[in-house]
């Protein structure tokens, strides 16, 4: 859905450091720095920087940026490696045909031991990051000058929100849903006492799926519980919501909502308003009105969603020297900005952190998919952690647990048979199957 012009990218280039000659990398894609004198730039560079204290214009296109991320499809990487060397920047980032996903870009990060800035991931990876979970990473004390435009989505010092997107349940209100009945529930595990049909994944494993268990496990948190902290009645839940749904081998529920083969299903934020635009492409019966909704709706969930945030930080690299830190973070300064991120977004179809980058793409005000209420925030009764963090606390445990029982079984026709649940031995379902 476009919303802003090239213009607009323009305007974050006036942003852009001063910047000259070339670099490469011999590994991995890179991008060589051009040439660009503006005063706008001194403005906008890290404050006390040595180019600032100088009174001049720094040149920081012979540092190549080794950057690590998951957010890195090839449209993303050559996007970035292309308006990165417009401003003045070469860096190096590998798409993912060399690295996908989140637990690969950080697990590359931390062997390779080579990175400049990590950007991507999510809450509970960088809950771990900034914990100090992977012994070769540890993030550098820095504050961008955005960094008060980005709201909760903080760990102060260290990194800061870029994107953010969440898990919708959504349900179709016209004759091949509820018939306009609206719908209203305190958990998402309520799906299984709607008296509707719904969609449920085929697989334990993604980064969506693994966030709809997320919220589907959220009430029933227990941090005394040997079943990974979570109550016994949240794996039954759980279970209901696998053994009565329908999975039909689509990757996610948008498809089976858009056809009209369920009457409520789950998707992610980022890209269900360009899916609506294009739904009348896959159906006959297709969802229509996507900020404004004519046949379909957001189930009203009291508990909210949870949300995930990709945000960016600096490696206290090995080696760097003090002149090589300051390219880094002005590239993370401009990548972060308002402008920069109001493009990356309308090129992406994603929601920055960022709101004067939101105003920019929203003029008209926030979506509704973005104002329900961020449970991955909120702290865990018992504990001092979110429930972000509690994940990360407990997730590896969750993923054995579900494997080890057989959720999500993608042949309807071969259904796993329902645990005894009174006679589980939790402390061998929560390793992994090889242990």
């Amino acid at each position: 859905m476009k919303r802003i012009s090239a213009v607009l990218l323009s305007l974050a280039m006036v942003l852009s450091l001063a910047a000259c000659g070339s670099g490469g990398s011999a590994q991995s894609t890179t991008a060589a720095g051009g040439n660009q004198e503006t005063q706008a730039a001194k403005e906008t560079e890290p404050a006390g920087s040595a180019a600032e204290a100088a009174g001049e214009e720094a040149d920081y296109s012979d540092y190549t940026i080794r950057i690590y991320s998951n957010s890195n499809s090839t449209e993303r990487t050559t996007w970035l490696i292309n308006e990165a060397k417009d401003a003045g920047f070469t860096i190096s980032i590998d798409d993912n045909s060399v690295i996908s996903g989140d637990t690969a870009a950080i697990q590359a990060a931390n062997e390779n031991k080579d990175g400049d800035l990590i950007f991507g991931l999510n809450e509970t990876r960088w809950g771990q990051l900034v914990n100090g979970t992977y012994e070769n990473l540890s993030l550098l004390d820095w504050t961008p000058s955005w960094a008060g435009d980005v709201g909760e989505y903080v760990y102060p010092g260290k990194a800061y929100g870029l994107v953010i997107q969440n898990i919708l349940m959504l349900y179709r209100n016209d004759d091949l849903g509820t018939k306009g009945e609206e719908l209203h529930f305190k958990h998402w595990a309520d799906i299984v006492d709607c008296g509707y049909t719904w969609y449920r994944q085929g697989k334990v494993g993604g980064t969506t799926n693994a966030n709809i268990n997320n919220s589907m496990l959220y009430p029933f948190t227990d941090p005394d519980s040997p079943a990974g902290g979570i109550s016994i009645d949240g794996w039954k839940a759980l279970w209901a919501y696998c053994a009565n749904g329908t999975f039909t081998g689509d990757s996610y529920g948008f498809d089976p909502l858009n056809r009209g083969d369920v009457q409520v299903s789950t998707f992610y934020s980022s890209s269900l308003y360009g899916s609506i635009d294009a739904a009348a492409e896959s159906s006959e019966h297709p969802l229509s009105g996507a900020l404004e909704p004519e046949n379909w709706a957001l189930v009203d969930i009291e508990d909210g969603t949870y949300y995930i945030a990709e945000y960016i930080g600096i490696l206290d690299k090995a080696g760097r020297s003090e002149a090589e830190t300051e390219a880094v973070k002005a590239f993370a300064e401009w990548f972060g900005s308002a402008e920069v991120q109001a493009a990356w977004g309308e090129e992406f179809d994603s929601y920055p952190c960022n709101e004067a980058a939101a105003a920019i793409l929203y003029p008209d005000g926030v979506p509704s998919i973005y104002t329900l209420k961020n449970f991955a925030l909120t702290q865990v009764e018992g504990t001092d952690m979110t429930y972000a963090e509690y994940v990360a606390e407990h997730s590896s445990e969750w993923t054995n647990i579900m494997t080890n029982l057989g959720f999500y079984w993608a042949d309807e026709g071969s259904a796993a048979a329902e645990p005894d649940w009174d006679n589980l031995d939790w402390a061998t379902l929560t390793q992994s199957a090889e242990e």
